[in-house]
């Protein structure tokens, strides 16, 4: 397939990297020119624009930080939507809201473009390896549509149901990841302030009942996992501030929904202030930095 992938970012490159090496040919743009020299050096197509490179494919997908970069690549004055053929399949991956797909969804459908959004999880080891999970909202003819594609960039396809609704499976899903790594995080920093060697308490954890995905692959305490970020100085990961976008949009529709939100609201503020501590965009799972400055 020809296929335009828009955000080459530490998930977006290596998903577009996956799709290079099932044979597809891959039209990419980002606006780091390092990020598209690596992108070139796999392979790709560089693009000097979002409609540069949906023009030169069947199929978009889209992979950016938030809703109003969705918005400007789909529906601004320079948006895909203005270039892409009838027929066009656009997979956004996107974290957002439900209702800004919906509206891109409801444009497209106009031009008779296929759109469904397709948020993932399994994070920057996940999208290297292409294990990723992804949430896909859309009608059922896009579903099976997008699967050739998505199969290429992860292992478990999930139809959520109509389109906005893998932003919801998204959202739940990382306020409870949110949660869980603060958990983690809290647990590991004080064993190990009580004495306990923190490999023999994460051995205790990981075959117990604390054990989840932010103890056993994604461990935030150093040298733990040995592909995790918090082993190579919480770089190359998921960004704390994506993470606090991504709780703030799960408090912001539990409180449009008036559904009682109390962890989630609390973990919010912890990464709000790891944050404005100068730890934005190091990966999420430095939250131990709450709890203290850990070395190897």
């Amino acid at each position: 397939m020809k296929i335009a992938f828009i955000g080459l970012g530490n998930m977006g490159g290596s998903m577009a990297q996956n799709l290079l090496k099932a044979g597809h040919q891959v039209f990419g743009y980002d606006l780091s020119e390092t990020t598209l020299a690596h992108f070139a050096q796999a392979g790709g197509v560089v693009c000097q624009s979002p409609q540069d490179a949906a023009q030169q494919a069947s199929v978009v997908v889209t992979m950016l930080p938030a809703a109003q970069h969705v918005r400007t690549v789909y529906l601004g004055e320079q948006g895909i939507l203005n270039v892409l053929p009838a027929g066009s399949l656009c997979i956004d991956s996107s974290t957002i809201d439900p209702k800004t797909i919906q509206d891109v969804a409801a444009a497209a459908q106009a031009r008779q473009i296929q759109v469904c959004d397709a948020p993932v999880s399994g994070g920057t080891l996940g999208a290297k390896e292409g294990t990723l999970t992804f949430m896909v909202g859309g009608d059922a003819a896009t579903f099976e549509a997008v699967k050739p594609v998505l199969s290429a960039m992860g292992k478990n396809l999930v139809h959520c149901g109509a389109i906005g609704t893998g932003q919801v499976a998204k959202i739940c899903n990382n306020l409870i990841l949110g949660i869980s790594m603060t958990a983690v995080a809290e647990g590991m920093a004080l064993g190990v302030k009580l004495g306990i060697d923190p490999q023999a308490l994460a051995g205790v954890i990981n075959s117990s009942s604390g054990r989840c995905w932010s103890s056993e692959v994604y461990n935030p305490w150093p040298d733990i996992c040995a592909n995790a970020p918090a082993s190579r100085g919480y770089t190359d990961g998921f960004a704390a501030q994506l993470m606090l976008k991504d709780l703030g949009l799960a408090v912001d529709a539990a409180h449009q929904a008036e559904h009682p939100i109390v962890l989630g609201s609390l973990v919010q503020q912890l990464y709000q202030q790891l944050c404005q501590e100068g730890h934005a965009h190091l990966d999420f799972s430095s939250i131990m930095h709450h709890y203290t400055a850990p070395t190897a």
